[in-house]
């Protein structure tokens, strides 16, 4: 603290001093030229200054780095160190990870794995204790996490401040109702994160009563406005499944835009590595008409006060020294990311090398337990009495619809892999057409069973078998398998690069293309989301159709 007051009055030469810039003040809404000068970890001044090292960035903006107000690292298909190389580049900074994807299918274990994964990373990388695990008392997962767990989880002072509060509640049911397990779990919590699509009126007020604090589920204005007036924080989510910013700005308006910020959630490796993630937020906000200022501070002040980040968030005294320098407000270059004080990315290239070591996996491998699958198992004769899984491009929302007959419509099936349960639910679903061919994946939100789509049940027992024990994404034509592409991590990551992980993923992309030369890439995020028993209105268990909006198995 010495040697920070001695260089902020310019008594001693700062460690670094960048100079000429034009700083975002996130606290008066303008832009002010002035030097920033960092000594250690953090900003010590603005103002006139000279440095052991001066940087001259005469002409750029200085701004504080970018903060993901919630994320599963796990939809990157990427583990926590290499998500953090692909997304410092970009100017993210800090995320707030909820990792339920990983704990779902390794309990306390697969925290434990992400924490320590994340431990060796140039970013702050913070993490929520999973509130659904599984997400609905109607979810066969790998494990459950329940109120005592939960507590247990905060009481371990070796995870320390890495752990913010409760991850997203999506047992809305659970929380209207006052299950005594959800509400204790409520109890033992600080910030907690809420997911409520469609919720509204009296609904919405006893959800709020829970202490939920967030939401990233609005998909209308009206929704988020709600939302807002209520004192929720709202973040607008842009992902590779889900895409509501170009809706949701709209809302956002010189009174309200304190309570709103970005998020990611769900994003695939190869559009991290091509768009990033919540600079990605930010250029779109502006484009579409967003003052540049209001959307910085909804990507790093807003988002550091929800979670109580005392010194993250903006470039001022006392702040740590996470900065990034770019040429213009919408973010098209960004020349240099500051993390603590330390440059560690520039020009889009990653200057910080993770440590050789690799974290231990043996908690969070060969978790896919099954015996081999064959076809007679998976086919469902076509019943017009059953509705059909209608799935939309850029949306997780599912409409039940029904259909005459099976034309152009594809085969699901939802097996269950933890337990050898022998469960498996079957329906058929439109929006995603498949000729002479399956594509099988372990990853199936938020239970991750087994996933697969066909037009007949031999190569989507193919698909299925290909998997072996540990996991991954299968494409088979007409009996081949054609593209396989391992996840050994729990059956939902790779331990490959991202450069790697998106080449495999591209690959993916083709052979799906051979079976289904429509698909787009989104909408096999929308068939990884086919299972989520939490997102309308009508999704599929390994225990068959579910009606969400009933909250209950389909009836006829």
């Amino acid at each position: 603290m010495r040697t920070h007051i001695k260089a902020a009055l310019g008594e001693k030469p700062a460690d670094i001093v960048l100079k000429g810039g034009y700083v975002a003040d996130v606290f008066n809404h303008r832009i002010v030229k002035t030097d920033v000068a960092i000594e250690g970890r953090r900003i010590v001044g603005l103002g006139e200054y000279s440095g052991k090292k001066e940087i001259d960035v005469t002409g750029k903006f200085i701004l504080p780095g970018l903060i993901d107000a919630h994320v599963h690292i796990e939809s990157s298909l990427l583990i926590p160190s290499e998500y953090s190389r692909t997304v410092i580049p970009h100017g993210t900074t800090t995320v707030i990870a909820d990792p339920h994807e990983i704990v779902n299918v390794c309990g306390a274990k697969g925290l434990e794995y992400m924490i320590d994964d994340g431990a060796v990373t140039a970013m702050n990388m913070c993490f929520m204790v999973p509130s659904c695990v599984p997400a609905t008392p109607f979810d066969h997962s790998g494990c459950v996490l329940n109120a005592e767990d939960v507590k247990k989880l905060y009481a371990d002072l070796s995870y320390g401040p890495k752990l913010l509060g409760l991850g997203e509640m999506m047992n809305y049911p659970g929380v209207v109702n006052c299950d005594y397990d959800t509400i204790e779990k409520l109890k033992a919590s600080g910030i907690i994160d809420g997911h409520a699509p469609g919720i509204t009126g009296k609904g919405l007020n006893a959800y709020i009563c829970g202490n939920i604090a967030t939401d990233h589920e609005c998909d209308t204005v009206e929704n988020a406005v709600e939302k807002v007036s209520k004192g929720m924080f709202v973040f607008i989510r842009e992902g590779t499944g889900t895409k509501n910013l170009e809706e949701l700005i709209k809302g956002v308006t010189i009174y309200n835009a304190d309570r709103f910020a970005f998020c990611t959630d769900d994003k695939h490796a190869d559009e991290i590595l091509e768009h990033g993630t919540i600079r990605n937020c930010v250029r779109k906000a502006v484009k579409l008409g967003l003052d540049p200022i209001t959307a910085i501070k909804m990507a790093s002040i807003n988002p550091a006060r929800v979670y109580g980040l005392a010194g993250r968030g903006a470039v001022a005294p006392n702040y740590y020294a996470d900065v990034i320098v770019v040429d213009s407000l919408t973010l098209d270059n960004i020349e240099m990311v500051f993390f603590n004080g330390k440059l560690v990315a520039k020009d889009g290239k990653n200057l910080v090398e993770l440590r050789d070591k690799k974290t231990d996996t043996k908690n969070v491998t060969d978790t896919v337990h099954l015996d081999k699958i064959t076809p007679d198992m998976l086919f469902e004769k076509f019943d017009p009495s059953k509705p059909v899984i209608l799935m939309r491009e850029g949306s997780l929302v599912t409409e039940g619809v029904y259909r005459e007959n099976a034309d152009g419509l594809v085969m699901v099936a939802n097996i269950e892999r933890h337990h050898h349960t022998g469960n498996i639910g079957k329906a058929y679903a439109a929006g995603f057409e498949i000729k002479g061919g399956a594509v099988a994946q372990t990853i199936g939100h938020d239970s991750h069973n087994i996933t697969v789509a066909g037009d007949n049940a031999e190569d989507m027992a193919a698909a299925v078998n290909a998997l072996g024990s540990s996991g991954g994404i299968a494409v088979v034509k007409n009996g081949e398998v054609i593209k396989y592409m391992p996840l050994p991590i729990g059956g939902i990551m790779t331990d490959k690069s991202a450069e790697e992980a998106a080449a495999e993923f591209d690959k993916i992309h083709d052979a799906i293309k051979r079976i289904s030369p429509n698909a787009s890439n989104s909408i096999f995020m929308v068939l990884c989301f086919i299972s989520l028993l939490v997102i309308p209105h009508l999704k599929l268990s390994d225990k068959g159709l579910f009606d969400v909006d009933k909250f209950d198995y389909f009836k006829n």
